[in-house]
């Protein structure tokens, strides 16, 4: 059985709380959050023990491994914390609020052999994952392109958007990793942003986005983005090579289809958010994590992957800004 310590009661640990107690070898024993009514609230359902201060649940002498769903900027201290106390971590993404505070994270790991896996939890979807193995098999030939389309269903409010990075690291950063796990390194980056939501755009933000990314074979990834989308969440993946195409659409409720004399091959909507379309990308991921660990092994995607996810990023951001193609170092 292994111990995990929860730092964050917000909803993605609510996530995670309900991932960890579906899973027969873990269980919570802690929680961490100032905001104690959250914490106590999610304790109560697990009886773990609670904590205002994340570095009062890291002196505990029981757990295995602490799963971060602190907010953003608190990421890089609770990742060192974990990473002193010997304890493997699962941190949500992205890794850091900047490229930079990534960089230094990385720096300021050296020499605590960290084992720390990032939350690109859409490696870990049923389909996603199929189609990568089909990629690797060689089943399409030499992929040649990548469309990834992403797309909430409802924007969040202006108070989260004013503290959450921006479009390109709070919501896109899944996306960018998803390109990066089919071409691998991205060396340009070419972002139209876009303003529909005058609220969004008094943030200094975009509500959308179209991203073209190339890797040095000239490979290129176009992603779709919206934060807001009328049918549902809208995730859907293809991957087009020499040899063929692989294509993940988006999922329903059930695969009925109503046809009448009004319309013909009506569907459900798409299923309402990342809570209910990626329940098994998160269980998946989990139980990469915890097999990690009981092997004794550095879990993937890492500290690394969460870098270039946020290098992408903000050369996406410059590029939206300044009308630019951004080339990468």
């Amino acid at each position: 059985m292994v111990n995990i310590g929860l730092i964050g009661a917000g909803r993605i640990a609510r996530v995670h709380a309900n991932t960890i107690a579906g899973n027969p070898d873990a269980r919570i024993v802690a929680i961490a959050d100032p905001y104690q009514p959250a914490a106590k609230e999610i304790a109560e359902r697990f009886g773990a023990s609670v904590f205002s201060d994340a570095q009062d649940l890291f002196a505990l002498d029981n757990l295995d491994a602490v799963v971060i769903c602190s907010p953003t900027p608190q990421h890089p201290q609770h990742v060192v914390a974990a990473a002193q106390a010997g304890l493997p971590a699962l941190c949500e993404k992205p890794v850091a609020l900047s490229y930079e505070a990534a960089v230094k994270l990385e720096n300021d790991l050296n020499g605590l052999n960290p084992k720390v896996m990032l939350g690109f939890n859409r490696r870990f979807d049923p389909s996603f994952a199929r189609i990568k193995k089909l990629v690797e098999a060689g089943e399409i030939g030499q992929v040649e392109q990548v469309t990834i389309t992403s797309r909430d269903p409802e924007p969040p409010s202006a108070e989260y958007v004013a503290s959450s990075g921006g479009i390109f690291k709070d919501m896109t950063i899944h996306d960018f990793d998803m390109a990066r796990f089919f071409l691998g390194d991205i060396v340009e980056v070419f972002t139209y942003g876009q303003n529909f939501d005058p609220s969004i755009k008094a943030a200094n933000d975009f509500d959308a986005a179209m991203i073209l990314l190339r890797n040095a074979a000239g490979v290129v990834a176009t992603i779709i983005n919206s934060r807001h989308c009328a049918p549902g969440y809208d995730q859907r993946l293809e991957v087009f090579g020499a040899d063929g195409v692989l294509n993940a659409d988006n999922v329903r409720a059930t695969t009925v289809q109503v046809a009448k004399k009004e319309f013909s091959a009506s569907k459900e909507p798409y299923l309402n958010f990342f809570l209910e379309r990626y329940t098994q990308a998160y269980t998946n991921e989990l139980n990469t994590f915890l097999t990690a660990i009981s092997k004794g092994e550095t879990p993937t995607p890492g500290i690394s992957d969460g870098i270039k996810a946020l290098q992408i990023a903000e050369a996406a951001e410059e590029s939206a800004k300044t009308g630019k193609s951004i080339k990468l170092s």
